[in-house]
């Protein structure tokens, strides 16, 4: 597996060849800053890269792989989070230059479930400043730019996880949705994001925009690794008042699962609104393709 391979690889892709030392979490990690660096400069994903610090977690995850210490399909997996989730000893600057310096004390719930999970931050990625815009446009740390045509777009608030997910800068990224904020970058770079049920991902350590409408989520290139990801950052936590107490399911175990009997819901004034036409095809083929699997 070459440089650009390993880049595009999905975690589900990675994992095993991890947990099987077929690969090591350092080419990993080599290969994903050597593609930050030939696409930052245009894309401006990120505000904060973690180059030695991720170098260093990756030696250290290959030695507790080679020693038998495991710890799961994350494990040696490159991530980066929207720059409002707290990360210990890392500046969080929640895309404004008012908190160029703050360095949280503690990681937030999300991160620390990453790390836990032996995941490998590579930085912290360029939003909206305060979440607080659907374009990927920031005067403070500059302008987020779309993968696919530079000239465009990536969509916000969580446009450098939009970026950097779609360009191969990162495996699985971070975004936090209150009014589209993790799906409108999904939808404009072309990947998969998830704004999870309210509560099953604690809010825990992230800079709000609206306290009771923000969805932390992952930000990836397939629908198993937003499964993957899920497993790890789903599940209550107690200094989220609003942290569910469910049960959290294995994700993963519904990724085989047929679509015969399920109901889907289609707002059919949605199609009526202005909508671009290649749009408009691509929803119609995909219900095609639902109903014919017999949703």
């Amino acid at each position: 597996m070459d440089a650009s391979e390993i880049c595009y690889a999905s975690a589900g892709e990675l994992s095993p060849l991890i947990k099987n030392k077929d690969i090591s979490p350092v080419e990993i990690i080599d290969a994903h800053l050597a593609r930050i660096e030939a696409t930052e400069p245009v894309l401006n994903s990120f505000i904060t890269l973690l180059a030695d610090e991720s170098r260093a977690a990756a030696r250290q995850a290959e030695q507790d792989i080679q020693r038998g210490n495991y710890r799961g399909p994350l494990h040696g997996i490159p991530v980066a989070l929207k720059d409002l989730y707290n990360t210990a000893g890392v500046r969080t600057t929640s895309g404004s230059r008012l908190f160029d310096n703050f360095i949280p004390a503690e990681d937030c719930t999300v991160a620390a479930r990453f790390r836990d999970a032996g995941a490998i931050l590579l930085g912290k990625l360029n939003m909206h400043q305060f979440a607080y815009g659907p374009t990927g446009e920031n005067p403070d740390y500059g302008h987020m730019h779309n993968p696919w045509n530079p000239e465009k777009i990536s969509g916000g608030s969580s446009g450098g996880s939009g970026s950097a997910t779609a360009a191969g800068q990162c495996t699985i990224t971070t975004g936090s949705d209150t009014g589209g904020s993790i799906r409108i970058p999904a939808a404009l770079c072309g990947i998969v994001g998830l704004k999870p049920t309210y509560g099953l991902v604690s809010r825990y350590g992230l800079t709000p925009l609206s306290w009771s409408l923000d969805h932390p989520g992952p930000m990836v290139r397939t629908v198993e690794d937003a499964a993957l990801a899920m497993n790890v950052i789903a599940g209550h936590d107690h200094r989220d008042v609003a942290s569910a107490r469910v049960e959290i399911p294995d994700y993963t175990s519904a990724l085989t699962n047929d679509v015969r009997g399920l109901r889907i819901g289609v707002p059919r004034e949605y199609f009526d609104a202005p909508l671009d036409p290649e749009v408009a095809q691509s929803v119609r083929e995909a219900l095609d393709l639902l109903e014919s699997l017999g949703a």
